[in-house]
């Protein structure tokens, strides 16, 4: 694991499960209908039971880049904030804007609801095909930016699957936060 501190806030990478986050919130990587799907989604929807499905056909969807909130049925954590990234096409439709989006959109709501910890899988990189090392920039970037002026969330915790996806969050934060400065301030 690895951990630094950003403003109040703690920014966290570990390697694991979303469904098993302890959080108030974990972040599920949805499709537009919400009625789930693969990968990140799919594994929330059969952790979480039937009451997150039920939640999501009444909320009735999400554009690509917001974010809508559930409760967490069985999941340890309290809520679940779904958010939709984009599909990966080229790099060149709009996709940094639109992920970076799914990270603020869902940050954003967590602060309105007062959560005060929060989950996150890597958006968009398993089924929707977006590059991981660039992904996992965007996702940082924003995240940082974030956590700068709104102190009501005390921890982000990316939740990454594999040992891969692990060395490239970190090699990313690693390029963000050099050594010995603080990526509060810097």
């Amino acid at each position: 694991m690895q951990s630094v501190q950003i403003g109040t806030a703690t920014l966290e990478l570990v390697e694991g499960d979303i469904t098993r986050q302890d959080t108030e919130a974990i972040v599920n990587a949805a499709n537009t209908s919400l009625l789930g799907g693969s990968g990140v989604d799919g594994a929330v929807h059969r952790a979480g039971g039937p009451q997150i499905l039920e939640e999501c056909r009444k909320i009735g969807g999400c554009p690509t880049g917001e974010a809508r909130i559930s409760g967490g049925g069985r999941l340890a954590a309290r809520w679940v904030i779904h958010t939709v990234g984009p599909i990966y096409r080229d790099g060149k439709h709009g996709e940094a804007e639109l992920l970076a989006g799914a990270y603020r959109n869902s940050l954003r709501l967590a602060g309105e609801r007062e959560i005060g910890s929060v989950a996150f899988p890597s958006i968009s990189t398993g089924a929707y095909g977006y590059p991981v090392a660039e992904a996992a920039r965007i996702a940082l970037t924003t995240v940082i930016t974030f956590l700068k002026t709104h102190p009501e969330i005390a921890l982000v915790r990316f939740v990454l699957f594999g040992p891969a996806a692990l060395r490239t969050y970190e090699a990313a934060l690693g390029e963000l936060s050099p050594a010995g400065s603080d990526p509060a301030t810097g």
